[in-house]
C-alpha cells in the first residue's frame, strides 16, 4: 500500500503505491510506550540537539493519551517518516490506545502521504518549525490548521 522514498518536502517519506481510499487506515505509529515526563524529557532532549547543530531531525514523541505518549523514534517505526502538510491527505487517529494515519480523501497512486502534525500556535518557537510541504494554503510554519487563525492575529499584530 505505501513505500518509502526521498520526498521534496523533507528528506524522507511515505508514498501510496495504489489508489487509496478514503477513511483507509494506512499505517500505525508505533515505538516506546513511555510516560509524558519522559516524553517531555526525551522532546527537550532532541529539540536541543537539532536545533544547535547543522543535522536535520525530528522529535518523533507522540500524544498517545493524558498518561502516555509514544517515542516514535525506532528505525522499525516507518510511519515516523509521514511529513506533514497543510493540505494533508491523512489525520491521526487514536483508538484503542493505538495510533493510526488513516486517510481522509481518496489518495492516488504514487501520492505522498501527509498529515497536519497539529503542533499549537507558540509565539516563542513557531519559527523553529519551518514548512517546506508546497500547499496553495500554506502558512510556512507547521502549525496546526486549529491555530492558523493566533497565527494570523500575532502576525497581523506585529507587523
Amino acid at each position: 500500500m505505501w513505500k518509502l522514498k526521498k520526498s521534496k518536502i523533507h528528506a524522507y517519506g511515505i508514498f501510496a503505491t495504489e489508489n487509496i481510499p478514503k477513511g483507509k487506515k494506512i499505517i500505525q505509529y508505533i515505538g516506546d510506550k513511555v510516560t509524558k515526563r519522559e516524553g517531555d524529557r526525551r522532546s527537550e532532549k532532541r529539540i536541543k540537539k537539532y536545533l544547535n547543530s547543522k543535522t536535520t531531525g525530528s522529535v518523533y514523541i507522540f500524544e498517545l493519551n493524558k498518561k502516555y505518549d509514544i517515542d516514535g523514534s525506532p528505525k522499525y517505526n516507518k510511519a515516523r517518516y509521514i511529513n506533514h502538510s497543510c493540505n494533508p491527505n491523512c489525520e491521526v487517529e487514536i483508538e484503542n490506545n493505538e495510533i493510526w494515519i488513516k486517510s481522509i480523501r481518496k489518495i492516488k497512486k504514487f501520492d505522498e502521504i501527509s498529515y497536519d502534525y497539529g503542533y499549537e500556535f507558540d509565539e516563542e518557537d513557531y519559527k523553529d518549525h519551518i514548512c517546506k510541504c508546497g500547499s496553495n494554503n500554506c502558512i510556512g510554519y507547521i502549525i496546526s490548521s486549529d491555530d492558523w487563525p493566533k497565527y494570523k492575529k500575532y502576525i497581523k499584530n506585529n507587523k
